[in-house]
């Protein structure tokens, strides 16, 4: 029953990536044509600020996810932790910590800096594109981000319930 359940969980999860994958399909052309727009009526080097901006947008919302992730990870790892545990496990641990924790707060700070950044392209922007053009680009800026933690999500979701079906099967002789 429970290796049942789980593999309906899992087929209702790859369902809903497939669904995501879709949306960012979608998102991706409607950046295409943004793009597009901004190409035919920005100066080159205003266009390449824009481009430079959702590139980065992507990388860092991404390395943002992942750490947390990891961070995640560790500390549960940490929660588990109990007087069985060696110390050089612990310690390993606690490192671990320390550094995700560090990479995180820059990540976060690259964040910042990349808020800063979208202020700027939108002022640019708003100079060029119409008032729809400029909610169509903020709009694809959220729709970009949203999809990228949906997929994130979806996919740790996944390996979390792969994992537990595999170690489920494995247990049962």
């Amino acid at each position: 029953e429970l290796i049942s359940s789980l593999r309906s969980k899992l087929q209702m999860l790859w369902g809903e990536r497939e669904l995501v994958l879709s949306e960012a399909r979608e998102c991706a052309g409607r950046g295409e044509e943004l793009e597009a727009a901004v190409r035919e009526l920005c100066k080159p080097n205003e266009f390449e600020r824009y481009l430079m901006f959702i590139g980065d947008l992507e990388k860092v919302v991404s390395l943002l996810l992942c750490l947390s992730s990891r961070l995640a990870r560790v500390q549960n790892a940490m929660r588990r932790i109990d007087g069985n545990t060696d110390a050089e496990e612990k310690q390993s641990l606690n490192e671990r910590h320390k550094l995700l924790s560090r990479q995180r707060e820059d990540a976060k700070d690259l964040k910042e800096n990349l808020d800063r950044r979208e202020r700027v392209v939108s002022g640019i922007l708003a100079k060029y594109l119409t008032e729809q053009q400029l909610q169509d680009y903020r709009r694809f800026v959220q729709d970009k981000t949203s999809l990228l933690i949906e997929q994130k999500d979806l996919e740790e979701q996944i390996k979390f319930f792969e994992e537990q079906l595999e170690n489920l099967e494995k247990s049962i002789p």
